[in-house]
């Protein structure tokens, strides 16, 4: 499987999280998997891709072409894509991918696990998703979900296309399990069934 996995760029978190990045990425080289991410050797991101190299594993970095700095780009991805802006770095890699997993992160995380999910409520792909929820990190994420199904702002069964899982043997293996919906465009009252 190709593995989209999007997660936090800064440094200055706490180890806890970067241990959990590192094992995704052992993870994913272990089970034969392809990381597909942003590129960048800070943060989760770097930490995820640290792993999977350490693994033997297949990493493919992502990034547009204005990231192409002295230390911004992890070293020692398999394949690397370069493109003009990061709305074509999110659809490479969307594109690219078999399935999603989003580990903390800001809000460049948010906004690429938001739109994958956007596009999979819109039947644009029906490929699995999940958060590691490491450290309870996305609580009031998904209490502000729960809010909003629970308001009528969107559907409840929006908030069954993705997994939340605790740790990331749980995450891989759901992402592993998981059947990939498919059909065309589905209406919103299709995910209530």
């Amino acid at each position: 499987m190709k593995i989209c996995v999007y997660g936090a760029s800064g440094n200055e978190l706490d180890p806890r999280y970067f241990e959990a990045a590192r094992r995704v990425g052992g993870l994913l080289a272990a089970r034969g998997h392809t990381l597909i991410f942003g590129g960048g050797q800070g943060g989760l991101m770097g930490a995820c891709a640290e792993g999977a190299a350490n693994g033997g594993g297949e990493i493919v970095g992502v990034a547009p072409r204005f990231f192409d700095e002295p230390g911004i780009l992890f070293p020692r991805c398999t394949r690397f894509h370069f493109t003009q802006t990061m709305r074509e770095r999110k659809e490479l890699m969307e594109d690219e991918s078999d399935a999603f997993l989003a580990l903390p992160g800001g809000i460049g995380t948010y906004e690429e696990f938001f739109e994958a999910l956007t596009l999979k409520q819109l039947g644009r792909h029906g490929k699995p998703m999940a958060v590691l929820n490491t450290l309870r990190y996305y609580a009031p994420m998904l209490a502000m979900l729960e809010t909003a199904a629970e308001g009528g702002f969107m559907s409840r069964g929006c908030l069954q296309l993705f997994a939340v899982c605790d740790t990331p043997e749980s995450a891989l293996t759901y992402l592993e399990t998981a059947k990939p919906l498919s059909g065309s465009i589905r209406r919103l009252e299709d995910y209530t069934k």
